[in-house]
């Protein structure tokens, strides 16, 4: 029998996740407070750009229902997921604002409701907030107990906004901090309906699951920083190429070829703020976090060298073009992106900027306004610029033809963080600098 889900929080994640579930013919209630989301949906319109959740919510819909009462959807429902928000508080660790927020509805249902409910929480929260916050919540307002009366687990998803349907249903690893084993056991078990793999189902306590959360993701930043690392190496080293160094790093099975590629800093909504999250606990209970405070110090740095490399390549009164705004292809993100951050940066330093991006020009001219040139096309930011760079790996980039890159007067240069154009490299006409090859 196919569990009835409730999901609290229609955003970036929410939304994907009920496509995702109404695909595998899940029945779902999604619940928001915001009343324009709510009939977005209702009208099965995603009010989030994610690929191929357009197409779900149009195939699939008639198994959606949406409200703005959390109390109903709890009591009809067997499971409830908890998507919302958990924004970063000035001193690095995730605000419970809106769990508990949520936790506070499910409480009122969960004292109304007869019989077992699981609740889920897939919201990052900092080790420590189920036990000290969360589950208090829920217990004081239904007047009941985990374990006993309803279940409560953690189970944090490890997707990446422009693959979160490919990461959904193709996951690693399931990670479940549980109140008790009957809970963990019924969330595991609606797994082999969602998943097309067959994930590793890690359960354990709750703090256990929320510091491996946190930490997978810290990993994964200083994997990522070690490759820049190398690639800042190479370029200063003439024959040195950071692909042909990781290529042959990644070959050893204690190491791995993921993540493990030299190009710019890491970015979007999680890498970034989990890494600090990590050092923010661990100056709280008095621990050292020396590594992933590098990691964060050198992932900073990224940006300045790369606007530097810029004027070191710029004439006098030149212009610079940059073709990627959002921190990853597929995405219309740009929070902590490498090319958004660039033309900011570039902007600081009273440079003139042209940019342009596939989806990232709604939400970067929402913020820097006129202090950029937003164009319409990739040909058109190369037509207008004396050194390009290349941030976010986007396809239609390779597809420009390299005549629109060159031109005669004197050879325009294109720094291609990415590698994606290296081709260009044989062209007269054109200076092509790869991040990571020295030269």
């Amino acid at each position: 029998m196919k569990r009835k889900i409730s999901i609290f929080g229609l955003g970036k994640l929410g939304v994907p996740l009920v496509a995702c579930l109404i695909a595998k013919d899940f029945e779902v209630i999604g619940v928001d407070l915001d009343f324009r989301k709510v009939e977005s949906l209702k009208q099965l319109k995603s009010p989030v750009y994610e690929p191929e959740v357009q197409e779900m919510l149009n195939k699939y819909g008639k198994k959606l229902t949406v409200t703005l009462d959390g109390i109903d959807a709890v009591k009809n429902t067997d499971i409830t997921f908890v998507v919302v928000a958990t924004p970063s508080n000035l001193g690095g660790d995730f605000s419970n604002k809106f769990v508990l927020d949520a936790c506070n509805v499910i409480g009122q249902a969960l004292k109304q409701k007869a019989g077992y409910h699981l609740v889920s929480i897939t919201s990052t929260i900092m080790p420590g907030s189920m036990e000290k916050f969360i589950k208090p919540t829920l217990e004081e307002i239904s007047g009941k107990k985990a374990g006993k009366d309803f279940g409560l687990c953690y189970n944090p998803e490890f997707i990446a906004l422009g693959s979160v349907v490919r990461d959904f249903y193709n996951p690693d690893i399931v990670l479940i901090g549980e109140s008790d084993p009957k809970a963990g056991e019924l969330l595991a078990s609606i797994y082999p309906s969602i998943c097309n793999n067959k994930p590793y189902v890690s359960r354990m306590n709750f703090v256990n699951a929320e510091l491996t959360k946190i930490s997978i993701n810290t990993f994964v930043t200083t994997k990522i920083s070690f490759a820049n690392m190398l690639a800042r190496i190479c370029e200063k080293l003439p024959g040195a190429d950071v692909n042909v160094v990781t290529g042959a790093l990644g070959q050893d099975s204690r190491i791995g070829t993921k993540y493990l590629k030299g190009a710019i800093s890491y970015g979007g909504p999680c890498f970034p703020r989990d890494n600090v999250a990590l050092s923010t606990l661990a100056e709280q209970i008095g621990a050292r976090s020396d590594i992933a405070k590098a990691t964060d110090t050198f992932n900073r740095l990224q940006i300045n060298l790369l606007a530097d490399k810029v004027q070191e390549y710029l004439p006098k009164g030149g212009k610079v073009g940059v073709l990627g705004l959002t921190y990853k292809v597929d995405s219309d993100v740009i929070e902590e992106a490498a090319g958004f951050l660039l033309v900011s940066e570039l902007v600081n330093r009273k440079i003139n900027v042209t940019a342009y991006d596939p989806l990232g020009i709604p939400p970067s001219k929402f913020i820097l306004g006129d202090k950029v040139n937003f164009v319409e096309s990739a040909e058109k930011c190369i037509e207008l610029a004396d050194v390009i760079v290349l941030t976010t790996p986007w396809k239609e980039f390779c597809e420009v033809p390299a005549s629109k890159w060159a031109r005669d007067n004197s050879p325009r240069v294109v720094i291609d963080c990415w590698g994606i154009v290296n081709h260009l490299k044989s062209n007269k006409d054109i200076n092509y600098i790869q991040l990571g090859v020295g030269v």
